[in-house]
């Protein structure tokens, strides 16, 4: 298990790097931004679960097609992958090193940085409220699954999907990139046909599922979705 950590804190760094590297410019301010908060969602969750809930954490490392998940969201958890690196890719090029979109203004900048603030808010509480928290779309009878309704979880009934909406939006306006935003709006809604499908093997295979459904009316945006 630590060696998996350590190569997974060492991953995590790639990303923000890529950024400053492929904007051409080490010293862009919105790209050291994006690549600090990254740093500490990464590194605080994975430490928090290391020390707090190492089972949880064993799940995180679970890789696609392991334990019973269901065979379609292999492709979806294949497809997300690729939609991340790819908007990870577009924004400093678009952004910065090309300038394909027209500068953000300021105000718009901050917006973006609220957004990931409400996101790392969103994503670390999921972590903390939510011991099933699996990577994978499955049913974890092999760690006696249960519904959680507390928390975040009482709030809407996919967090952290929230959470990665707010990231996927935010950052492309926090960084000035149209084109990452509609890279992120396209992972949105992949993640909203996921929610989908997760719901309807979770209302099928675990108990006391449908009457949380009825009591958190909302799965990701209160009153509207």
């Amino acid at each position: 298990m630590e060696k998996k950590i350590v190569f997974a804190l060492l991953y995590i760094l790639v990303f923000p790097a890529l950024i400053l590297v492929l904007s051409g410019d080490l010293f862009w301010p919105q790209g050291w931004i994006f690549g600090i908060w990254f740093i500490l969602l990464c590194f605080s969750t994975i430490l928090y679960l290391y020390r707090k809930d190492p089972a949880l954490l064993a799940e995180r490392f679970r890789r696609p097609g392991a334990g019973n998940q269901e065979h379609w969201d292999r492709y979806v958890v294949y497809g997300i992958a690729i939609g991340f690196m790819l908007w990870i890719v577009i924004m400093p090029l678009d952004a910065k090193r090309f300038g394909w979109s027209p500068a953000f203004p300021f105000w718009l900048n901050v917006c973006g940085g609220a957004g990931l603030a409400g996101s790392f808010f969103l994503f670390f509480r999921s972590f903390t409220d939510n011991t099933f928290l699996s990577p994978l779309i499955r049913h974890q009878d092999d760690r006696q699954q249960r519904v959680v309704s507390t928390g975040v979880y009482g709030f809407v009934r996919h967090p952290m999907y929230l959470g990665a909406i707010l990231m996927f939006i935010g950052a492309p306006v926090l960084l000035g990139s149209f084109f990452g935003l509609l890279a992120g709006l396209a992972l949105t809604i992949l993640l909203m046909a996921r929610i989908l499908g997760e719901e309807e093997m979770l209302s099928r295979d675990l108990e006391g599922y449908r009457e949380y459904t009825r009591n958190v009316r909302y799965r990701l945006i209160p009153f509207l979705w």
